[in-house]
């Protein structure tokens, strides 16, 4: 079954690869031109926090990698005039239902929830709405949806983070239905070398006795799938 499926899947997977080898990138003047000044534009960075980055069970040397580049991001953003900036981030109570699937994991007050230091120390840092989450979504429950709200101006929205399969998706996905439930004329953009997920080999899985995970893949899959429904993918924001 598995072979038939790989075989079956073979010239999908193919294209996959190079579609996401043939990404393009895309410059940050354009983004804010296109959306009419800095004032149209917002950057929002999901869980950039110690726990997926740096200490604890969820870490990934992948998503830790993440840091300096979204921090050069944000830095040029706000150097272009962009205001608009959000840390949505993972901060669960200690009961949480989600650690029946993921294991206890970034819980409030500690250190696994601090921002990572490359974003905690940009010169504007205290200007950045942090908005705490419980969930894999940043709107559900969250004040994001409040936070948007208070903007109507702003039409295009710059998603980065981790992990690209999870927070990424849901809180990109979550931007594009709502522009198309309600007429919004937003546009998502997810540059792929700001985004990433963890990897967890299936030996390494079997061994543990948890799922695995094929980071390389489903990074792939669910860039390809945001584009699908409409998220402009593009392989960097230069």
């Amino acid at each position: 079954m598995a072979t038939a499926v790989a075989n079956r899947s073979a010239a999908f997977l193919e294209w996959l690869d190079r579609w996401y080898g043939e990404l393009q990138e895309l410059s940050l003047e354009a983004v804010i031109r296109e959306a009419g000044g800095p004032a149209a534009v917002a950057c929002v960075s999901v869980d950039l926090i110690a726990g997926f980055c740096s200490e604890g069970p969820l870490s990934s040397p992948r998503v830790g990698a993440l840091g300096p580049r979204v921090a050069s991001l944000f830095r040029r953003a706000y150097a272009a005039g962009v205001r608009d900036l959000v840390f949505t981030q993972d901060a669960h109570p200690p009961d949480s239902p989600e650690f029946a699937d993921f294991g206890p994991h970034c819980i409030r007050g500690t250190a696994e929830a601090e921002t990572i230091p490359e974003l905690k120390e940009l010169p504007f840092a205290d200007t950045i709405r942090i908005i705490p989450k419980r969930s894999l979504s940043s709107t559900i429950a969250t004040e994001f949806g409040a936070w948007l709200a208070e903007r109507p101006g702003i039409c295009r929205f710059i998603v980065v983070g981790d992990c690209t399969d999870l927070c990424i998706y849901q809180a990109a996905m979550d931007l594009k239905l709502r522009a198309n439930a309600d007429h919004l004329p937003y546009q998502v953009i997810v540059p792929q070398r700001c985004v990433d997920t963890y990897d967890v080999p299936v030996g390494v899985a079997e061994r543990l006795g948890i799922l695995p995970h094929d980071g390389d893949l489903l990074h792939r899959m669910f860039l390809y799938h945001m584009a699908l429904n409409g998220v402009r993918v593009v392989r960097d924001l230069t």
